[in-house]
């Protein structure tokens, strides 16, 4: 779930008092009338395109419903270069968000050496977040970019670490969202850190079924896969540690912005984080990936049972 260093043209807009939209005719940020600007007395909610961030997306939506607030759903947005302008330009007002995948993302550099903690990412998060967005308190849940192989590649080629790929990538394709091409925490800083240059990237989908099959298939040899999806265990797919900490604290938190928030919306979304744990995100979500249950079915059944709605 998995986290990650902006293109700098993506940087530089978040910096800027207003912005455009996301694209063109077809922008699923517009509403009919085209307008870029949430309703007035309502929340719209997004979510990146990949399946946890849209169950978290439904769970904060039905749980600030049940508070009686208005909410707009605008999820599938993309990768965090596009949500995190369409939350700036105020055609969002809030999303999940992960605390390590954001720092690296927004400080430039990525995340400063030695900041791994959940606590010590929240701090360094706190200083670099764009003028006019806050995060609310953030949960237990955590969910980390993960490089995993097949056994088959970690018996073959001796993977246990991420350092191990080092002396054998040049022989193996790796796969993950294309975005990963310029993220600190996908190619850059595994050049960087590790040493690691692979032969090939193959530009697939964050850490989704696209990578998933295209590793168990043979098409890739490694694969970014987060870390609470259901494929690593379903796959029997080998974890690499990671002893360096390319990939930090991703503790699962809201972002939302200052104008939107509000005690009763504060309230119900830090209610939701005091009982989201890495457990219970990763069983509800397979609920989502492998029974194939309805997102919204499942993020009522989520709220229900820790008694939050």
């Amino acid at each position: 779930m998995t986290r990650i260093r902006l293109i700098g043209a993506a940087i530089a807009a978040l910096t800027t008092i207003a912005l455009t939209g996301c694209g063109a005719g077809d922008d699923p940020l517009k509403d009919d009338a085209g307008s870029a600007s949430s309703a007035p007395g309502s929340i719209t909610i997004g979510s990146a395109n990949f399946a946890e961030s849209e169950l978290l997306a439904e769970i904060y939506a039905q749980a600030l419903e049940a508070k009686q607030v208005k909410v707009k759903r605008t999820f599938n947005i993309g990768a965090r270069e596009l949500y995190l302008k369409a939350l700036q330009d105020k055609s969002i007002d809030l999303l999940p968000e992960y605390n390590g995948a954001l720092l690296a993302a927004l400080a430039t550099g990525g995340a400063p050496e030695g900041v791994s903690s959940p606590t010590d990412v929240l701090a360094a998060l706190k200083k670099v977040l764009p003028a006019g967005t806050e995060v609310l308190e953030q949960s237990a849940a955590e969910d980390k970019d993960t490089l995993s192989v097949t056994q088959e590649t970690a018996t073959k080629f001796s993977l246990k670490t991420i350092d191990d790929l080092k002396p054998v990538a040049g022989q193996l394709t790796v796969g993950a969202g294309p975005e990963w091409a310029e993220r600190y925490q996908g190619l850059k800083g595994l050049e960087s850190l590790y040493g690691v240059k692979f032969k090939e990237f193959k530009p697939l989908d964050a850490g989704g079924p696209l990578t998933v099959k295209a590793l168990t298939g043979g098409d890739i040899d490694v694969g970014n896969v987060f870390s609470t999806d259901s494929a690593i265990t379903t796959n029997k797919l080998v974890v690499l540690a990671d002893p360096k900490n390319l990939y930090t604290a991703e503790n699962v938190l809201p972002l939302i912005r200052s104008e939107a928030n509000n005690p009763t919306v504060s309230g119900a979304l830090n209610a939701v984080s005091a009982k989201l744990t890495t457990e219970n995100l990763t069983t509800y979500l397979a609920k989502v990936q492998v029974d194939k249950q309805d997102t919204a079915a499942v993020a009522k059944a989520f709220l229900t049972e820790n008694g939050l709605v």
